[in-house]
C-alpha cells in the first residue's frame, strides 16, 4: 500500500503535467486528497513541504485557503460570534449548526463559494494552484465538501485540491473525519479524482 508521501508525489506529478492530470474534465480542475485525520499535524507539514518544492523547483505558486479561517470570517461578518454562541445556548447545537449552514450557503448572507471566488479572482490558471485545507473545521455537518466543489464548478479554472480528512470507503465514498454516520454524505463527486485514502 502506498505511503502518504507516495500519494503526495503522485498528486504533485499530476499537478505539474501540462495539461494537468487531476481531472478528466477541462472545466473541473479539482481533486480531493483524503488523509487520516489522526495524522493532521504530520500531514500539514508534508503538504507545506510539497508546496515549497512546487514553488522553488517548478515555478508554480501554491495558495493555501483555510476553510477554518473562512468559516470564522463568515460568522464574524454576518451574525457575529456572540449571536451564534447565544443561538446554540438557547436552541441547542443542531439548530446552531443549521444557522451556520445558512450563513455559508444562503445568498442573503456570505456563501462560502462566493467568498472563495472573490479571493481567487485575480489568480492565474497557468501559474497558480490552490490547496484548500482545514476542511475539518466544517465538522460535523456545517457544510459539505461536495457542495463547495459543485458551486465552484464552472466558475474558476484555477486548479484546486481539497485536502479532506477521512477514510476512503471502497472507491466511491469518504467517511468525513472518520466520524460515525458520516459515510455516504456526498463528498464524492464522480468527476473528481481522489488521491490518498489510506
Amino acid at each position: 500500500m502506498p505511503s502518504l508521501e507516495e500519494h503526495l508525489e503522485t498528486l504533485k506529478a499530476d499537478l505539474l503535467c501540462d495539461p494537468i492530470r487531476i481531472s478528466a474534465y477541462h472545466d473541473l480542475p479539482f481533486a480531493l486528497f483524503c488523509y487520516d485525520p489522526h495524522k493532521e499535524f504530520h500531514f500539514r507539514k508534508q503538504i507545506r513541504l510539497m508546496a515549497i518544492d512546487i514553488e522553488q523547483n517548478h515555478y508554480r505558486r501554491v495558495i493555501f485557503i483555510s476553510l477554518g479561517e473562512l468559516l470564522w470570517h463568515v460568522i464574524k461578518n454576518t451574525e457575529g460570534i456572540d449571536a451564534v454562541a447565544g443561538d446554540e445556548l438557547q436552541r441547542g447545537f443542531e439548530a446552531s449548526q443549521q444557522t451556520i449552514y445558512s450563513l455559508l450557503s444562503d445568498e442573503d448572507f456570505m456563501p462560502l463559494h462566493r467568498v472563495i471566488l472573490q479571493r481567487i479572482k485575480d489568480l492565474n490558471p497557468g501559474k497558480d494552484i490552490i490547496f484548500m485545507v482545514r476542511a475539518g473545521a466544517l465538522a460535523p455537518a456545517l457544510y459539505r465538501g461536495s457542495s463547495l466543489l459543485d458551486r465552484l464548478h464552472g466558475n474558476t479554472m484555477i486548479p484546486v485540491v481539497l485536502f479532506y480528512g477521512g477514510t476512503l470507503e471502497g472507491s466511491t465514498d469518504i467517511r468525513f473525519m472518520n466520524m460515525e454516520h458520516r459515510a455516504h454524505m456526498g463528498i464524492y463527486n464522480y468527476r473528481v479524482k481522489i488521491y490518498g485514502g489510506n
